[in-house]
């Protein structure tokens, strides 16, 4: 899209620059050269007066003084005969720094010979257009262009009949037209740019306008003008010169290509970019045979397939139809391409489409091509072998495709390859320096996957070659590069951004890395297993972004350029302190992970300085402390992780000024005390994590309250009491509940069947917004979830004192994956339609005091992966069904006495049964029935008696015995004590459960 852009502005200034030649030789050819002409006296203090009124910071008027011949002054050329002045041309070619301002002076009207008037790209700070220039009745040719006038100027410029020339592409910020009636009078224009316009009070009329009174139009620019009506047919067709036309980023919704641009038979370019045309590709491209340049980027809903017709196009030089929904192959229309006698095409951008099937080898007879981008679509294959052919190519994209294979050596024969980005593909084979041989002129290579899992491509390269390039910008991602550091870089001195992570680099970084003196703007060699200390050497260009993360770099933490911005150092060796002058050093930090090292002491305060700070991860070291209280000097930060060190302490109010916080990680520490209200102020917040700490009081009504789009609420293994609070169900994007290891009491809250998050999945955008990590118990362990966090609802309430019965509400709750109520003292029966939880792998209800039998519908639970009904007072039969009957392990049953079936006992029903003689299946009789329970009563009978005598009979004689007797007394008495009070701690836990519900 941006190269996009740029061709875009180039082909604008290219033919602006050629009706700038143009209007000069046929207006003022009679000049001459101006050094002997001589203007007259009343048009060089004409132009005085002008200069007088114009603010000129660079001096770009120095020229413009009374004892100098105006004619040769910068800017202005007269007639050669009559040495009047007849072009102005102060347009702005420079930069911001050489625009003019200030006013117009009227005196402009004593130039009575005036053609050619350009003012572009200045600025004149908003002021009005002077109605005055409707009056200079002899130009030719007028450029207010980009020069930040305001108004309107339809009511004087219709004036100028004899203007061939009228570019206001974006001459004001708000320029606005109810309609184009006022061109009437500009029978002779030629060129004509509203870009940038207010057209759409005229969107029903633009058109019928401009062809029923500008017949002799060779250019029209009318892009970015809020025309949202692109009529598809006209009564007649006045406009057969056209030689361009430009009308794009208007929005039309036109779902049919209007037919009339194929009348226009000598168009030479046709931008009709960044519309939203939602129509195939016509065959009647094909009668456009003069056409030069065709973008339709960036409409989305154009389709189809690329026809063979518009192969036939051979004067194309450039095609732009990236951004849209093209599908197939794109053999025939390169095959018919490669016929034409003499082709021309130069750019070939079908990017970002849904193109297939296999890169022909016809591509390769395309011998003039400059520019191939064939990027982010589903093409096969390889590349073919034909592609050596194209000597003149500079830059070839094939970016996120879906090609295979090895690599063709023939690569290395593109001598004016400057771009080679074939990344996101799954090549394989070997690269060797075959493949980069004769590339003299690259500056840019991309080759890999990023953060691939399978390695398919090595580099087997000698170390002594050396290329002929010179890299500016190198990305090898998830290949085989190491295990040395690559020597062929030695040379390459020019490097601006370096990429080698997943590489398979077991070295240290070389001493001749660090001398080739680079400065970068990125360095990335994460995922590999560099070891030794980090070079203090490197330089960095401004806002430069260094990822080294997941090697084995030990030592010190490096402190480089203070350009850097964006560091990451995560999952190394890094040992010490963090440098107290951190902030000093690198200042303009927005991103600083430090994380999984071996970091000690407490954190610095300096990091407050560090006020352009946006993410923090300082997580999984040693630190210890307090959480430093500088948070109010970071007003920018929305991503904090100090978890899994040893801070301890209490969270700083300050904390909660941090209005753009959106993740909070503070798990595995000693932290302590309650909440601070102040954290109410963070409304943004997505993700808490405060599990594994010592913090304490009620679970704040608040974070339902004001925390509206919280999607993730970890507490776990704290000391939280008092109930659930009902402000939580009114979290609907709240898909990770962990409120498990407490001492919550009261009822579960029926209002959890309100949590919209665990009825739906996640869309695209909400996924993207996800970081950092969460450790969560699910299928019966502790799991670590990072990339996939977003697919994980669960919610565990488990290891607290909850009451009262399971809400039946909670089986409203379809997408949830977990569900853990274990370790409670629920009571009541399993809702009946348990079975309704469809999504759900982990369902653990055991230790509480569940009664009823298991419902049936359990059973259909086809995603369950993990399951425990163990130690409850459930009762009857275990569901039988197929797919239940996998649940083999007994464990997850028992504690259960009167459960019975597989694979526990079988139910009484289904074990005993009555033979035709009378006996059972054990061949026992009644009488030996009756006769088996007289002797059970006389052996239980002696027993009694023998244990009771045993028993007190001791207690009589050893005195020693009765003490320790009656102190046991005692101490049940006293347990029984403690166990009332506790029962009373739970009835008011189930008073308040009811009165909520």
């Amino acid at each position: 899209m941006e190269s996009n852009s740029f061709q875009h502005i180039f082909l604008i200034l290219l033919f602006q620059l050629l009706y700038v030649t143009c209007i000069d030789y046929h207006f003022v050819s009679s000049a001459g050269t101006t050094s002997v002409s001589i203007c007259t006296e009343t048009e060089k203090n004409a132009l005085l007066k002008l200069k007088e009124n114009l603010t000129d910071p660079s001096g770009r008027l120095s020229s413009w003084v009374d004892d100098r011949e105006c004619c040769q002054w910068l800017g202005v050329s007269c007639d050669n005969k009559s040495g009047n002045v007849v072009k102005i041309d102060l347009g702005n070619k420079f930069s911001r720094n050489h625009e003019l301002g200030g006013e117009i002076n009227p005196s402009l009207l004593e130039l009575q010979h005036l053609r050619y008037l350009d003012l572009s790209m200045n600025n004149f700070g908003g002021i009005q257009v002077p109605e005055f220039i409707g009056q200079i009745k002899e130009l030719r040719y007028l450029n207010l262009s980009g020069a930040s006038f305001s108004g309107s100027l339809s009511p004087f410029l219709g004036n100028l009949s004899n203007l061939r020339v009228l570019d206001l592409s974006f001459y004001s910020d708000q320029p606005a037209e109810k309609n184009l009636e006022w061109m009437k009078g500009l029978s002779s224009l030629e060129h004509l740019n509203l870009g940038g316009s207010d057209l759409s009070k005229a969107t029903n009329s633009w058109l019928l306008t401009i062809n029923n009174h500008l017949p002799s139009l060779l250019e029209l620019h009318l892009p970015q003008c809020q025309l949202l009506n692109l009529p598809s047919s006209l009564p007649s067709l006045n406009l057969t010169s056209l030689l361009v036309l430009d009308i794009s980023n208007n929005a039309f919704n036109s779902s049919i290509f209007p037919r009339w641009i194929f009348k226009l038979s000598n168009l030479v370019h046709l931008d009709l970019s960044s519309n939203n045309i939602l129509s195939e590709l016509p065959d009647e491209f094909a009668k456009l045979t003069s056409l030069e340049y065709l973008d339709l980027s960036s409409n989305y809903g154009a389709n189809g397939t690329l026809k063979r017709s518009l192969g036939k196009l051979c004067n194309l030089k450039t095609l732009i139809l990236s951004d849209n929904n093209i599908t197939g192959d794109i053999t025939d229309f390169i095959d018919a391409l490669s016929e034409c006698q003499i082709n021309s095409l130069e750019t070939l951008d079908l990017s970002h489409n849904a193109l297939t099937g296999n890169l022909p080898a016809t591509l390769g007879y395309l011998r003039k091509l400059k520019d191939v981008q064939l990027r982010y679509n589903s093409l096969t294959g390889t590349i073919p072998e034909t592609i050596g052919h194209l000597s003149s190519l500079e830059t070839l994209y094939l970016t996120s495709n879906k090609m295979t294979g090895n690599l063709t050596p023939n690569i290395g024969q593109l001598t004016s390859l400057v771009s080679l980005d074939i990344s996101e593909n799954m090549w394989e084979g070997i690269v060797t320096e075959a493949h980069l041989l004769n590339l003299s002129n690259l500056q840019e290579f991309s080759i890999g996957v990023k953060l691939g899992r399978n390695i398919t491509l090595a580099f087997n390269i000698n170390p002594s070659w050396t290329p002929l390039f010179k890299l500016t910008f190198l990305t090898i991602q998830s290949c085989q590069l190491g295990p040395k550091f690559p020597h062929w870089l030695k040379d390459q001195n020019e490097l601006t951004s370096i990429t080698i992570n997943t590489a398979g680099i077991s070295d240290v970084v070389p001493d001749w890395f660090v001398e080739l003196d680079l400065k970068l703007y990125n360095l990335d060699m994460a995922y590999n297993n560099l070891t030794g200390k980090i070079p203090n050497k490197f330089q960095f260009n401004i806002d430069a972004y260094v990822d080294l993360n997941t090697n084995s770099f030990e030592g010190p933490l490096p402190l480089w350029s203070s350009n850097v911005t964006i560091l990451d150092l995560r999952d190394n060796l890094f040992s010490g302190p963090i440098p107290l002058n951190i902030c000093g050093a690198l200042p303009d930090l927005t991103d600083l992970d430090i994380s999984m090292n071996s970091l000690n002491g407490t954190i610095p305060l300096c990091i407050g300085d560090i006020n352009q700070l946006i993410t923090l991860g300082l997580d999984n070291n040693q630190l210890i402390g307090q959480i430093p209280d500088f948070w109010g000097k970071l007003p920018y930060l929305y991503w904090i992780d100090l978890s899994g060190n040893h801070l301890s302490g209490q969270i700083p109010g300050s904390l909660g000024s941090l209005s753009y916080l959106m993740f909070l990680r503070l798990s595995g520490n000693n932290l302590s005390g309650e909440l601070p209200l102040s954290l109410r102020n963070c409304t943004r917040m997505i993700s808490i994590d405060l599990s594994n700490n010592q913090f304490l009081g009620l679970i704040p009504a608040w974070l339902g309250e004001t925390m509206r789009s919280l999607s993730i609420l970890s507490v776990r293994n704290n000391r939280f009491s008092g109930p659930i609070p009902l402000q939580i169900c009114t979290l609907s994007n709240l898909h990770v509940l962990d409120l498990s290891g407490n001492n919550l009491y009261g009822c579960i809250p029926s209002c959890f069947g309100n949590l919209e998050a665990f009825k739906v999945e996640l869309t695209d955008a909400e996924a993207a917004q996800y970081q950092g990590k969460l450790n969560l118990e699910a299928k019966g362990r502790i799991l670590s979830y990072e990339t996939i966090l977003y697919l994980v609802n669960s919610i565990d309430l488990s290891s607290n004192n909850l009451s009262g019965e399971i809400p039946v509400e909670i089986t409203s709750l379809h997408k949830l994956g977990t569900l853990n109520l274990s370790r409670n003292h629920l009571t009541g029966n399993i809702p009946t339609d348990i079975g309704k939880l469809g999504w759900v792998e982990t369902l653990d209800l055991s230790i509480n005091q569940l009664s009823g039998p298991i419902p049936p519908s359990i059973a259909t639970l086809d995603f369950l992966t993990h399951f425990n009904l163990s130690y409850n007072k459930l009762t009857g039969k275990i569901p039988t069904s197929t797919q239940f009957q996998t649940k083999v392990d007994p464990t997850i049953f028992q504690g259960n006495a009167a459960l019975c079936g597989p694979p526990l006992k079988e139910c009484v029903g289904d074990r005993t049964k009555t033979s035709d003689s009378g006996t059972d299946d054990e061949g026992e009789t009644d009488d030996e029935d009756k006769l088996e329970k007289v002797w059970f009563f006389v052996v239980v009978g002696l027993g009694y008696l023998v244990g009771f005598w045993v028993f007190f009979g001791t207690l009589v004689i050893k005195k020693r015995w009765r003490i320790a007797y009656f102190r046991f007394i005692e101490t049940c008495i006293l347990e029984l004590d403690e166990w009332s009070w506790s029962f009373l701690h739970k009835m008011l836990g189930y008073l308040t459960c009811r009165r909520n519900t």
